[in-house]
């Protein structure tokens, strides 16, 4: 069998960047073609964007802007410069966020995820992904036809008629949530139906804990986890090596502190931000709300793009203290006041009947001045006073939580 979809998944990083650099210069032209790219990259010359520290210095685009700005400006925000009939496909999410679909093959990026958890060309595959409206459905049937597969267009619910399906056409792969996988299996336990044919799955969309990833192996099935959004379809995806999951190819991917662009020192866990290199429909530096962080050397499978530990939890941290929103980038804020600091950490509390708040600030060198400028800063940048903890490097946890409400 086969261990990889193609050469690109094995080739050297540098050239991996190499390639991913030397093509982003036009991707960013062709961005900017539409009118809010324009705007939001005015002044920027493309062809000076063709390093890592390069791109760190444009603008992030939040995803959790994207419905107020595709409202202002219907249907894709400004952000796209084709008309809607250019693609194939029209989908909205909750937002409404809109998504086209491109219309050229395997436009989600999914067919190598899917080779990755052991599917292959002429494998018959269950999707159970809803097909209605949103593009879930149709990310995992894409792939999956660009994998050479069969789709059986499933989408949730209705189980009996599934149980018809898989008994029919003998699916060896499934794909949809791991939740809506054990539904299945249970069901067709307590009803005797025959669903011994499938063997491998893609799941996404829902937690996939320890516990139930063994249920799932105890009855048979070899499931691997995908990581992906409706907006740029799969990111990152598990293989046979079990360690961590590895970065798409075709992807700039990068992980920042939460709310600014700064990326994260190597190994620390931050936000995830996505740079596609489509150009008829490019995301520049889209930053997702989720929170990952990156594994050291490349996977044992052989593939050798970046690897991440996979979904960490969500990076948006706003909180209301005393009336007041106070948001991760206003902590940002006072790390780039005070450089002399490490991790910073807002920890929001209850005294009494009160809401009350705590910066806790990784220092090598505590002074009470500098505790006194920090307290100052505190209540200049979020309009509230707080007390202040120095703290020795390295004291505060690794897990992207910039704001940490405890109450």
């Amino acid at each position: 069998m086969t261990t990889h979809y193609d050469a690109l998944e094995t080739r050297d990083p540098a050239a991996r960047e190499q390639e991913l650099f030397g093509r982003l210069p036009d991707v960013l032209r062709a961005a900017t073609t539409a009118p809010a790219y324009a705007a939001l990259l005015q002044g920027i010359d493309p062809g000076d964007i063709t390093t890592r520290a390069a791109l760190a210095q444009l603008p992030v685009l939040r995803k959790s802007e994207l419905p107020a700005l595709h409202r202002a400006a219907p249907p894709f925000g400004g952000f796209v410069a084709q008309a809607p009939g250019a693609f194939s496909r029209l989908f909205t999410s909750p937002g409404p966020i809109f998504e086209p679909e491109a219309a050229h093959n395997d436009p989600w990026r999914g067919a190598r995820a899917l080779f990755a958890s052991g599917l292959r060309s002429g494998d018959v595959v269950l999707n159970t992904f809803s097909y209605h409206l949103t593009p879930g459905g149709f990310i995992f049937d894409a792939s999956a036809r660009a994998l050479g597969c069969a789709v059986i267009p499933a989408g949730p619910g209705n189980t009996e008629a599934q149980f018809e399906l898989i008994e029919a056409y003998r699916p060896i792969g499934y794909s949809g949530t791991p939740d809506f996988l054990k539904i299945l299996l249970d069901g067709a336990a307590s009803a005797g139906r025959d669903v011994s044919s499938l063997k491998r799955a893609l799941v996404s969309g829902a937690a996939f804990p320890p516990s139930l990833q063994a249920e799932i192996k105890a009855r048979g099935i070899d499931a691997y986890q995908a990581f992906g959004t409706a907006d740029l379809g799969i990111i990152a995806y598990e293989t046979a090596a079990r360690d961590g999951m590895v970065v798409n190819e075709d992807l700039i991917f990068e992980i920042v502190r939460p709310g600014t662009g700064d990326p994260v020192a190597p190994g620390d866990v931050g936000e995830i931000v996505v740079t596609s290199l489509d150009p008829h429909h490019p995301w520049i530096r889209l930053a997702l709300g989720d929170l990952t962080a990156a594994l050291p050397g490349i996977s044992a499978c052989g593939r050798t793009n970046m690897r991440i530990k996979g979904w960490m939890g969500r990076a948006d941290q706003t909180t209301k203290i005393k009336g007041m929103f106070v948001r991760p980038e206003q902590v940002a804020e006072i790390g780039k006041r005070h450089p002399e600091l490490g991790r910073l950490r807002l920890v929001v509390t209850r005294a009494g009947e009160t809401d009350a708040m705590t910066l806790k600030a990784e220092c090598a060198s505590p002074s009470d001045g500098l505790q006194d400028a920090l307290s100052a800063s505190l209540r200049n940048i979020t309009k509230l006073g707080g007390g202040i903890e120095l703290v020795a490097p390295g004291a505060l946890p690794n897990d992207g939580k910039v704001i940490a409400d405890e109450r």
